[in-house]
């Protein structure tokens, strides 16, 4: 997916260049922390080596998603990094330090296949202070029902996609169990523990077939590079890796992709590759 989720999904906080540094500094000294590797830029969060008192590597977090250490507690090290500390009040998380290999470099159907085992072991029951996907829904369904007709997207697919997002809102399926919400290539990284763990997950009490839409929409250019399969056949590749590697219903999973491609649309309709991305994943996903 892009990197603005939908309406009222994306709570996280940034940190200014100033600040960032003074934060890491009075985070490492109040947990007994020392650095131990130079500080990186995961999208708004920033993120350092460190190592704990009695030599523990680990990662130290600053701007992580308000309810992030929820779910990181809640899955405990099963199919993510592990958490060993949070304040959630600074955005701040202790991680367990992993590789900066991600499944970029990975081929496509592989790449799914490891994200799709990841399903099975992140979704489980949500915890109650999670948000829930049918509210989120609901907004969605609100907002493609309020695009004037004018707007640079087909007007069956903006009817088609809220029409669902209608009836996935009132769906009792669509919430109670924990998803992480923005899986992809760049969120798995390599582990010692184990080969492969998620990590910034934008959590939810949500629908297991919510999760496929991100692994659609990254690396989404490299798919019409010379001797690819061609950017409609490389989707519908993905798409049913995941599907049927997850034992997901492909009908439930086909609706919440397009129901997140067009909100993504809607959300960034000045921007034409955005548009064109969404249509053409929406499109590939239903021939």
């Amino acid at each position: 997916m892009s990197h603005r989720p939908g309406p009222g999904l994306d709570r996280r906080g940034t940190i200014t260049a100033m600040s960032s540094a003074d934060l890491l500094e009075g985070v490492r000294r109040a947990w007994e922390l020392r650095a131990d590797g130079p500080v990186t830029q995961r999208g708004a969060a920033t993120v350092q080596p460190v190592r704990t008192e009695a030599g523990t590597p680990a990662s130290l977090k600053l701007g992580a998603a308000p309810d992030e250490h929820l779910a990181l507690r809640r899955w405990d090290g099963a199919g993510a990094a592990r958490l060993l500390r949070a304040d959630p009040h600074r955005g701040a998380l202790l991680l367990e330090r992993l590789h900066a290999e991600d499944l970029a470099d990975a081929w496509d159907v592989e790449a799914c296949e490891v994200v799709a085992g990841l399903y099975g072991r992140l979704h489980v029951r949500a915890t109650p202070q999670l948000r829930l996907l049918s509210s989120y829904a609901a907004r969605v369904a609100d907002h493609l029902a309020a695009l004037p007709r004018a707007a640079p997207l087909p007007r069956r697919l903006v009817e088609q996609a809220a029409g669902l997002a209608r009836d996935l809102a009132v769906d009792p399926a669509t919430d109670g169990t924990l998803v992480h919400g923005d899986l992809h290539y760049g969120t798995v990284l390599a582990g010692d523990r184990e080969p492969w763990l998620a990590v910034d997950p934008r959590p939810l009490s949500g629908d297991r077939h919510y999760e496929p839409a991100p692994m659609l929409t990254h690396r989404y250019d490299e798919l019409s590079l010379p001797g690819g399969v061609g950017v409609r056949d490389g989707l519908r590749q993905r798409f049913h890796t995941l599907v049927d590697t997850a034992g997901l219903d492909e009908d439930r999973a086909r609706a919440w992709v397009l129901v997140r491609v067009l909100a993504d649309a809607a959300d960034a309709l000045e921007d034409a590759a955005v548009v064109t991305r969404a249509v053409t994943v929406a499109k590939a996903v239903q021939d």
